[in-house]
Order: structure tokens, then C-alpha cells, then sequence
């Protein structure tokens, strides 16, 4: 079949099989580039590993360390005429670079909050790998079935304590417009913490302590977003920023667990990067496409792979030492959080309406990004010729 994006909101319901390949290939490509991370990590589960920062997280692993990776997902194989999610795709992408390249790599798709999938990855460890380096949590999910208690918890994005209204870009239409939030009552908040907090990080973690699949020296580090004040109000100050703050304080209890074996655990904040999630939140997509545009222009701009391999090549390896904020969190929004850039962030946002945002901000930049996610726009890739949708592991 020839595939063709089809946006609905924030969503692209097609995904290009292809596109996809090609990249994953330019994420191995970029790794390979900066050359080889010294004293990398060499056994590594990725839980959250088939798009955004946890796909990046697994390429830079393999292919700048000879990492053994196992990523564990939740996506959806073509069918019925359908093409397969992105995510779907990139981890085939994944596993046949990874083996082309004689790298150990073993995905499992299913629901990672799960206790039957941890016992499925357990399993695995203990089969093909023995204990793992380093774990990666970059879940991101709408909903979460509780493993213990059955509960069905559904994130929200909402402020607390009193309604929102500000300016959002409408990716859609390409217009600037006004949206409101009704403030988040106790149960929402509670529920996004469930779904976007901690927990399972924790869980996981356990469940491979009693394993005994925890290596000495080993480090997890989930992933985070702090921001400017800009989208505080919506992002910091919200239902998130409490399940992010969770996420910190989960930080500090695994760490002390990897520490008796010489290893550490820490929360990762990461650049503001245009993915499926960021897509959804009112502001961002127009803050994205402001700061785009100032980090271009003052060559300081990074991607997924890019915030990744400066992450493990830093911070986490090649001898270096974990330096942390006044919360204990890794800032590899450095670069986006300096004086110089959000003054000129600030400046911007202060002066866009629907007249001059597109020549303030870099909106063609976003939604080629936006289009990259699902397999679209890639160089080299003929979307005009026929297309095998369903494509699976080997």
C-alpha cells in the first residue's frame, strides 16, 4: 500500500514502515558519529523503548556502548488494513540494525505496568542475559491498570487550584488560540500520579532486586521535564508537576537501593522536544516551536538522540561523575534553560498572535518534527512507491 500521513488532532493514525527504518538509522548514524562511550553500560533494560527519548536512549546505549538491550513496549502491529504504530516499527528498525550489527536485542510488547510482562522480562534476564547496568523508565502512558488492587487510573492534564486560560498553538490550523482548564479536583491528581508517577518505576526495580538481576554499579534513571515559567501554570504547577514530583522522591528510595551495590538512581531532565505527549499539552507546542527556533539560530539544538548521548557521554559514563540540582536531578536542559535562551523565549511569546508567530517561532521546524514521529519526511524514503505494512520481529 502507499502511506500517507493522516492527522487528527495530535495524533497521526498512519505510521510509514520505512520512514520509521530510516530514523531510527540516522539516530545509529548520529551515535556513531561522536564515537564510542567509554565505560558504557553493556546490559540494559529500556521499559518504554519504541519512541522519544527511551527509543533514544536504547540506540545510544547499543550502538555507542556494544550494549546487550532488551526494550519493553506497548504497541500495535498492522492489521486489518491498518498500518502499525510508529513505535511499532522503530523497534523492528531497532532489533534488525542491533543484530546486523551483532548486538544482542530482545523487545517485549505488552503492558510494562503489568506483573505478568515484569515476570516475562525477568524470565528473559535470566535466560539470555544475567543482571542488568543500567535501567531506563521512559514510560509514557494515559491509563494505568493497578497490578495489585485492578484500579483503572487515567492521567489528566489539569491545573490545581484555579482554572487555566492561556494562548496554544493549533498545530492543525496553524493559528494561535485561546484555551481553558477547569482546575484538577483530588481524585485527578491522585490518578496522574498513579499513571505518570513513580510506582512502577519502583516496582520494577523490586521485582529485579528479588530477581537477583541488579548488577554491581548498576543506574536507572527515569526522565523528566521542569520548563520555564511559561508553562508552569499548566505543566509544573498541574496534576503532572505531582507526578513528577513523585518521580523525584521515587529517585531518592531506588537510589539508596543501587547504592549498596555501588550504582545510583536518578531523575534525567531532559529538553523540551516536540513528541505525541508534548504534542497534547496546551502552550507547549507553541513554546516548542518558539525555543526551536532561538536554539537553532544560537546552535544549541538537540533531539531525543542527541540530549541522550550527552547524557550517558557527560554524566553517566567516560568517567564522570553525576552532577545534580538543588532537587538532586540531572539538568540536560541545560542548554535550553540558559539566561540568553529564555529571555529570548520570553521576548518572543510576549509579542505572538496570528499575524507574526510563524516568523517568531519556528512552527515549520515542529510540525516537520511532529511528521518525523510517524515515519514522514525522512530523505531518502519514496512515499510514493508501494509499502509492506506488517512488518514484524525476527
Amino acid at each position: 500500500m502507499i502511506i500517507k500521513p493522516k492527522v487528527r488532532g495530535f495524533i497521526c493514525i498512519t505510521a510509514h514502515p520505512d520512514g520509521c527504518a530510516a530514523n531510527v538509522q540516522e539516530q545509529i548514524d548520529y551515535v556513531k558519529s561522536q564515537g564510542p562511550i567509554e565505560e558504557g553500560p553493556k546490559k540494559v533494560l529500556v521499559i518504554g523503548s519504541s519512541s522519544g527519548y527511551g527509543l533514544s536512549a536504547r540506540i545510544a546505549a547499543a550502538f555507542g556502548s556494544d550494549a546487550s538491550t532488551l526494550g519493553v513496549f506497548f504497541e500495535r502491529p498492522a492489521m486489518n488494513g491498518r498500518t502499525a504504530s510508529a513505535g511499532w516499527y522503530n523497534s523492528v528498525a531497532f532489533e534488525k540494525k542491533a543484530k546486523e550489527a551483532g548486538l544482542y536485542a530482545r523487545c517485549v510488547n505488552g503492558d510494562a505496568f503489568s506483573d505478568s510482562i515484569k515476570e516475562e522480562v525477568i524470565n528473559i534476564l535470566k535466560d539470555e542475559t544475567g543482571p542488568v547496568d543500567l535501567v531506563v523508565y521512559s514510560l509514557a502512558a494515559p491509563r494505568r491498570e493497578h497490578p495489585k488492587t485492578g484500579a483503572i487510573h487515567k492521567s489528566t492534564l489539569k491545573p490545581i487550584g484555579e482554572s487555566f486560560v492561556g494562548p496554544t498553538l493549533d498545530t492543525d490550523k496553524g493559528i494561535i488560540k485561546e484555551v481553558s482548564l477547569e482546575p484538577a479536583v483530588e481524585q485527578d491528581i491522585k490518578d496522574t500520579v498513579a499513571v505518570m508517577g513513580g510506582e512502577d518505576w519502583e516496582m520494577w526495580m523490586n521485582a529485579l532486586e528479588e530477581a537477583d538481576l541488579i548488577a554491581e554499579g548498576c543506574q536507572s534513571v527515569a526522565f523528566s521535564y521542569v520548563g520555564p515559567k511559561i508553562t508552569w501554570p499548566i505543566y509544573w504547577n498541574g496534576t503532572i508537576g505531582k507526578a513528577k514530583e513523585d518521580l523525584d522522591a521515587t529517585a531518592r528510595r531506588i537510589d539508596t537501593q543501587l547504592k549498596i551495590k555501588g550504582g545510583a538512581a536518578f531523575v534525567s531532565v531532559n529538553k523540551a522536544v516536540v513528541t505525541q505527549a508534548s504534542s497534547a499539552i496546551p502552550v507547549v507546542p507553541l513554546y516548542i516551536s518558539i525555543l526551536f527556533k532561538i536554539m537553532k539560530e544560537k546552535d544549541l539544538h538537540e533531539g531525543c538522540i542527541e540530549q541522550l548521548y550527552r547524557l550517558y557521554a557527560t554524566q553517566m559514563y567516560q568517567g564522570n561523575s553525576l552532577t545534580f540540582d538543588e532537587n538532586g536531578r540531572v539538568r540536560i536542559d541545560d542548554w535550553e534553560m540558559k539566561p540568553e535562551v529564555q529571555e529570548a523565549v520570553a521576548k518572543a511569546w510576549g509579542k505572538a498572535d496570528n499575524e507574526n508567530f510563524k516568523g517568531l517561532s519556528d512552527f515549520q521546524g515542529y510540525k516537520d518534527e511532529f511528521l518525523k514521529l510517524f515515519g514522514f519526511g525522512m530523505a531518502g524514503v519514496d512515499y510514493e512507491a508501494e509499502t509492506d505494512p506488517e512488518l514484524d520481529f525476527h
